[in-house]
């Protein structure tokens, strides 16, 4: 779809068209901030058998597990590699925050989760944390303790939220439905955490429909950060047999209607939210499919590119009032919100 908007209207975001986080970073803490990936062994109610088994239909960690993690190391051990491995990859980083990002990292005795967060943070290349978790693991015990590391830390809330579908989430065996998620970003929120919630485009059950929906439901909750992903088949996952058993019933998005999807989502979603990334990678080797020629580097200039050939960028469909609304004004009352944010 073409977006046709007032042509004196100036995009508030420049080239890349969207609220980027990585720019907000650097101009916040004065320079690039790089998270430190961590294995701290915890597991995962819908694993161990609280809320189910066998996990989500999706999920594989391995898919999104850095190669220098060692999980017999300790704590401090991980972050000395991960630090080697970084330094090299991203001289100038100013600044590195430990990132518990397997399973659910607030779910265990709360002691053993306070002994493996202050193990991080006291290493001296670390100025904070990014913890990663499941809407239905935040007991207000835990939200209270990270808002008390957050006077003295970076502290980034990570919440997988995945769909706002409750159809889509209890298709691929989630265990949790929206409106846990909707309460956990609120009590976090009532905090003063800064939340950033995990999307996964193209979940099985989902409409173009649904999910554009989500740009509207996320954009009314008090969320600081978006991570966007695009379903990838993971070999060694329910998801991936049920594929290869079926194609029909995990239709897949091709590289166009993936771009096109995420303009139309960014178009409606809130401008005030820091969008992290826009889509993910899957190493080769464990990738069964959708096959793209498209890199993950390459992701974030083409949907830019298309935003920019439609004239349109993130939230100039915000607040919608109807199903084809457009901010064609002059743009005045977004760009006295961004710069207040």
């Amino acid at each position: 779809m073409t977006v046709l908007t007032n042509p004196e209207t100036v995009c508030p975001f420049g080239a890349r068209r969207y609220n980027a986080w990585n720019e907000h970073v650097k101009a916040r803490y004065g320079g690039r901030v790089q998270k430190v990936s961590v294995i701290a062994g915890f597991s995962c109610p819908n694993r161990d058998g609280l809320v189910g088994t066998g996990g989500c239909t999706f999920c594989n960690n391995d898919g999104f597990t850095p190669g220098y993690l060692d999980r017999r190391q300790t704590i401090a051990e991980q972050i000395d590699a991960g630090l080697d491995f970084l330094h090299r990859r991203y001289p100038g980083t100013q600044r590195y925050i430990a990132y518990f990002q397997s399973y659910s990292n607030t779910y265990g005795e709360f002691e053993r989760l306070r002994a493996c967060y202050e193990e991080a943070l006291s290493h001296p290349g670390i100025s904070g944390l990014a913890i990663g978790t499941r809407p239905d693991c935040l007991p207000n015990e835990v939200l209270d303790y990270l808002a008390q590391l957050a006077g003295t830390y970076i502290i980034e809330l990570e919440i997988g939220v995945e769909s706002c579908n409750d159809a889509a989430l209890a298709r691929v065996n989630r265990g949790h439905d929206f409106a846990a998620s909707v309460d956990a970003i609120r009590r976090s929120a009532a905090r003063a955490l800064e939340v950033t919630v995990h999307l996964l485009l193209g979940l099985p059950g989902e409409s173009n429909e649904s999910m554009l929906d989500g740009a509207r439901q996320l954009s009314a909750l008090p969320i600081h950060a978006l991570k966007i992903h695009q379903l990838q088949l993971v070999r060694g996952t329910a998801l991936a047999r049920q594929w290869q058993r079926d194609p029909a019933s995990v239709p897949l998005l091709d590289e166009p209607a993936c771009i096109s999807l995420l303009a139309d989502f960014i178009e409606r979603l809130s401008p005030t939210i820091l969008l992290q990334r826009v889509g993910s990678e899957v190493p080769p080797s464990l990738k069964l499919a959708p096959h793209w020629n498209l890199r993950l580097s390459e992701l974030a200039p083409r949907i830019s590119a298309e935003l920019a050939r439609r004239g349109s960028w993130q939230g100039c469909r915000y607040p919608p009032t109807g199903p084809d609304s457009v901010v064609a004004g002059g743009c005045g009352s977004l760009i006295q919100t961004l710069t207040s944010y």
